[in-house]
């Protein structure tokens, strides 16, 4: 999704990411559209949403399938017809932008089960992109680990730790069930067990996934 806005005319707006499933219901329509103040206890100011803050770039809505059906309905309001509400206000906010999403659910099974709006559904299912599992790629993983590794140590103002070829190939066996969200952990472990030492498939299956 970064690389998609970063890519993009949008590139020198703002990119906003949010994770549907890691906000509780209550919570994600304000998180989403922004609250007037005195709209519920605890609105002490205007706030604005993250669709507002993204007007003229990109937002990223991971894990959309969690999104209830109430907000799927906003949602297809402001996608529809780029306009927005903020929770407690009345007056339409004009929006533009981009909108990318990403879920592990099978949408079209929850069409089929009455858990996500049809409209909707067709309506950002303009150009599907499919990632393959990690387990399905595991070519990539050299590049990710040293792209993760130098994010990560990069935060910390550290080295990241060498893996050498056994280590590579323990990971690259691995099936990943996690994707590459596990990837990241085991690296972030790796950092703190290993600081700047060379890590090999030793270390690979006996402190970092356990391998048999």
């Amino acid at each position: 999704a970064r690389a998609l806005h970063r890519l993009s005319p949008r590139a020198d707006k703002n990119f906003i990411a949010i994770n549907c499933a890691a906000i509780p219901e209550n919570l994600l329509e304000s998180e989403l559209f922004g609250h007037e103040k005195g709209a519920f206890t605890g609105a002490h100011k205007q706030t604005l949403g993250k669709v507002e803050l993204a007007d003229g770039g990109t937002i990223f809505l991971d894990e959309i399938g969690d999104m209830n059906l109430s907000l799927q309905t906003k949602l297809l309001r402001a996608i529809e017809n780029r306009t927005i509400q903020r929770v407690g206000g009345s007056k339409d906010i004009k929006v533009n932008f981009r909108l990318i999403c990403a879920t592990h659910q099978n949408l079209q099974a929850y069409v089929d089960e009455g858990k996500f709006r049809a409209d909707l559904f067709f309506r950002i299912n303009v150009f599907p992109v499919q990632v393959p599992t990690l387990a399905e790629r595991s070519v990539d993983i050299p590049d990710l680990i040293s792209s993760i590794c130098d994010a990560i140590c990069e935060t910390q103002n550290s080295k990241p730790p060498p893996f050498d070829e056994t280590a590579l190939s323990e990971l690259s066996r691995y099936n990943w069930p996690g994707n590459v969200r596990e990837l990241r952990n085991v690296l972030e472990r790796a950092i703190v067990l290993f600081p700047q030492k060379e890590i090999t498939g030793k270390e690979v299956r006996e402190n970092l996934l356990r391998l048999k």
